[in-house]
């Protein structure tokens, strides 16, 4: 059975626990070493908890060919080759020693999406403390398995995944001694529109598979991913860059770092407004109750002239008993305003 937290650099996360919350470096670095690490400073200012890379190389992920089969016809990086793309967006391999590095010295943590087994071993080699595997992975099964090896906890985001891919994933993940694993909903669309997301679908796989679930998101704004949370996500992960006007592979839907604080701020009020189920243990004191409008003298029988609800409230009498008071005498003399209780009457 799956663990219902992971541990994660010291941090638990789960569903019992406050949202983890991932700034996705990506391509954003734009393969400037002074740029990823201003990135991992300002996600740790923006209050998120870790900073996450991707490693790869364009010769791990695809072959320099240029028949029509390797070519993007279409969506947001259309007219190239897809060796070229990921050329120009991977993270050169050497800079992961100096980013580990400095998010240990600042505090904040660092892991990746390692998307072969020289990856793992790479990341292995600087103690990652988590893996990710990344959507278009999901049905790399030995990927899943090089990385379960490792003993570290798995978050694995779906994507485009049908239910019965994620349901293989698991179980590969399962199989392979992962204990610690964590499910992300995810929409495999750059940018995506906020009627793809179906957040209902993050209860659903929670109940499906016994294990955290949660968001990540590739919606412009915060708007989905604070809505995550009120559905019972546990994580979001959002790609994160300096500047929009980057011209990154990824910076055309990533957020700012002011978007960053501002989610982590949004995030952190409604965990605190989700709260506990809970109901007053004593009535509100600020409502109406009945009162006297007209003085009576001890003996007189009481006529809808004499009562009215109003406030202030915290008298023992309330509103839905005023008909019954009808027809009652007052055992004493009582002045207009007064509070009623069930003792002033016979």
């Amino acid at each position: 059975m799956f663990k219902q937290e992971l541990k994660i650099d010291g941090r638990l996360v789960g569903h019992q626990h406050p949202n983890y919350i991932i700034a996705e470096m990506s391509a954003n670095h734009g393969q400037s070493l002074s740029r990823a690490k201003e990135l991992v400073y300002a996600a740790k200012e923006a209050g998120a908890d870790a900073i996450k890379l991707q490693t790869y190389s364009a010769d791990t992920l695809t072959m320099k060919c240029d028949l029509p089969h390797f070519f993007i016809k279409d969506g947001p990086w259309k007219g190239q080759y897809l060796y070229d793309l990921y050329q120009h967006a991977y993270m050169p391999w050497e800079f992961h020693a100096e980013l580990f590095e400095l998010a240990k010295k600042i505090g904040i943590t660092c892991f990746s999406s390692p998307f072969d087994k020289s990856a793992v071993d790479l990341l292995e080699q600087l103690d990652a403390p988590a893996y990710k595997i990344a959507s278009p992975e999901l049905i790399d099964h030995q990927l899943i398995r090089d990385v379960a090896a490792t003993g570290k906890p798995v978050i694995m985001s779906t994507g485009g995944a049908t239910l019965p891919e994620i349901a293989d994933a698991v179980k590969v993940a399962k199989d392979a001694g992962v204990t610690e694993l964590c499910l992300l909903k995810c929409t495999s669309t750059y940018p995506a529109p906020a009627d793809s997301i179906n957040l209902r679908t993050i209860p659903h796989m929670r109940e499906a598979f016994s294990v955290p679930v949660g968001l990540s998101d590739h919606t412009l704004g915060n708007d989905v991913p604070l809505a995550s949370v009120a559905v019972g996500g546990c994580v979001i992960e959002k790609h994160f860059v300096m500047d929009k006007n980057d011209q990154t592979a990824d910076s055309f839907f990533s957020m700012t770092p002011e978007e960053l604080q501002n989610l982590v701020h949004g995030v952190r009020q409604i965990e605190k407004a989700m709260g506990q189920v809970h109901y007053p243990d004593t009535p509100c004191q600020k409502r109406r109750c009945v009162y006297l409008i007209k003085d009576v003298k001890s003996g007189e029988t009481l006529s809808d002239m004499h009562l009215r609800q109003m406030r202030p409230g915290g008298g023992e009498i309330q509103p839905k008993h005023l008909p019954s008071l009808i027809g009652r005498r007052a055992n004493k003399s009582l002045p207009a305003g007064t509070q009623l209780k069930w003792e002033d009457f016979c």
